[in-house]
């Protein structure tokens, strides 16, 4: 006599739970993809708002390296600061970043040392950068950037300090 492997009860059940199990999975894919797309999209955001604020530190330390080097060609400390300021607005708006707030200070005093001594004019460049339009909570709505640079007085130019 033949032993049947399985009675029939038994095969039929097997069945039915596998069937039951493909039920178990139905809507996982739904689900996934409703818990990884906002994921994604967030990192998206991050991603833009990383790029915006690496592009206007690069951008504000090309208007403070502009306005130092424009202040440096300059005979008195009056015309350096006027000419080292419209350099670092033309600089930043070559560049195309906006900025929420600018502040432009430079300092001159290098420009009063006498013919023949090494001297040095520093510009400083702050730009807020703007965030708001980035559609991420928690996200600040602008980050201030600052960046300095100083360029040497040539000892030999004549000066009218």
């Amino acid at each position: 006599m033949r032993a049947r492997p399985w009675p029939r009860a038994t095969r039929l059940r097997r069945l039915r739970w596998r069937g039951n199990r493909r039920a178990w999975d139905r809507g996982s894919a739904a689900l996934s993809t409703a818990i990884c797309v906002p994921v994604v999209f967030m990192l998206l955001g991050l991603a833009v708002a990383g790029g915006r604020i690496v592009l206007a530190k690069g951008a504000a330390e090309a208007a403070a390296r502009a306005a130092a080097r424009t202040a440096s060609l300059e005979r008195s400390p009056a015309e350096a600061e006027t000419k080292a300021r419209s350099a670092a607005l033309t600089s930043l708006q070559d560049s195309g970043v906006r900025c929420a707030s600018l502040s432009v200070s430079i300092d001159t005093a290098g420009l009063d040392t006498p013919v023949g001594q090494t001297s040095t004019v520093e510009a400083t460049v702050i730009c807020a950068a703007r965030l708001d339009d980035v559609a991420l909570p928690g996200l600040p709505g602008s980050k201030n950037l600052e960046a300095t640079m100083t360029s040497v007085v040539d000892r030999y130019r004549g000066r009218s300090g």
